[in-house]
């Protein structure tokens, strides 16, 4: 089983941003499926979904398919070594607040969900009542709107 730690800006356990798909189906096998952007997409993208494991990995086209963002509703899935999906939105919060990260934008959805963002740490946390019920995070863009991709 791959080790579940989120990594800002880097990945998720072995799973880093910038591998190719290639790299990604040694690491995890076949997804159980692939989804292609729409037209109206505004990035154009695969997104590899792993349904059983609780991951989805998108691929954009402007970097070449590298691996760029992650989704996870994985419930092991630790940051900073805390397990984020036991905790409640104060908790997240402060956890993040801990690592000197302040600052959220908070927005809710018609749906009722909360959405948390953090910005420069390119982290969105959406939460159902308190409840944490997904992760996206992808590789961090500088001022000049340039990738970083991570060390190999």
């Amino acid at each position: 089983m791959i080790n579940k730690d989120i990594r800002l800006g880097k990945g998720l356990g072995k799973i880093k941003f910038g591998l190719t798909m290639e790299e990604v189906e040694e690491l995890l096998g076949e997804p159980e499926e692939v989804e292609e952007s729409d037209e109206e997409d505004e990035f154009e993208h695969q997104a590899w979904n792993y349904w059983e494991e609780g991951y989805s990995l998108y691929f954009d086209k402007e970097d070449d398919y590298k691996l760029s963002c992650i989704e996870t509703a994985n419930r092991e899935v630790q940051l900073w070594g805390d397990r984020i999906f036991e905790m409640s939105k104060d908790q997240v919060i402060q956890l993040f607040a801990d690592h000197d990260i302040t600052n959220p934008e908070e927005e809710e959805a018609e749906t009722g969900e909360t959405r948390i963002s953090y910005e420069k740490e390119m982290i969105d946390l959406y939460f159902d009542d308190d409840q944490l019920i997904a992760v996206n995070f992808g590789v961090f863009i500088n001022d000049n709107l340039e990738v970083i991709w991570p060390e190999k």
